[in-house]
């Protein structure tokens, strides 16, 4: 029998449309403040994580990645992959690289340091982006979207990778936003 689809099945058109458009202008990298805010208000308002479990257009990608083109080998990643120190300590991991961008973004906007217009992926690859930045805005408004491109390149890279090496959705175990989503879901129903 087969699985009865719902809207939110085709959610990760607007993940995958999220980064077409910032390939072809930063500028839309704006729009990945969605992905951080919503998962957030969402297990703050409703207590569950109801946006990971069904909504989130990046677990989604996965999904069709793994199940729908056959890509995932559908082995089971290691336990320590989704043990709380590990989930933790990626967490910090991530943060940092969240506020060092928003470091470099007020360095910007405070004139001490030029725009970059490169996204850093993996961490650690500077690969440069500017034909990306077709408009004339702010210069820090425009390094806040390449960081947060980068960052979310980043974890849609690393996503894809553990799908194709275990099962689709394995990031979403160590998944950041899950795991703050799960921190505040444990709070308020408490």
């Amino acid at each position: 029998m087969k699985k009865k689809t719902h809207w939110f099945d085709y959610m990760w058109i607007v993940s995958a449309t999220y980064f077409v458009m910032g390939f072809f202008n930063i500028v839309f990298a704006w729009f990945g403040m969605i992905c951080f805010i919503i998962p957030l208000l969402v297990a703050i308002i409703g207590g569950n994580k109801i946006w990971c479990n069904r909504y989130c257009g990046r677990g989604q990608i996965f999904l069709v990645l793994g199940n729908k083109l056959g890509l995932s080998r559908g082995k089971a990643a290691p336990r320590w992959l989704s043990s709380k120190w590990f989930r933790n300590g990626f967490l910090v991991f991530f943060m940092s690289f969240f506020i060092n961008m928003i470091y470099v973004t007020i360095l910007v906007a405070k004139d001490i340091r030029s725009l970059s217009e490169t996204v850093n992926l993996l961490w650690t690859i500077n690969v440069p982006w500017h034909w990306a930045y077709p408009v004339e805005i702010e210069p820090w408004k425009a390094q806040f979207a390449f960081g947060l491109y980068g960052i979310m390149l980043t974890s849609v890279i690393v996503g894809i990778v553990l799908t194709i090496i275990y099962r689709p959705r394995t990031w979403c175990v160590c998944c950041p936003m899950g795991n703050m989503t799960q921190m505040i879901c444990k709070l308020k129903n408490k």
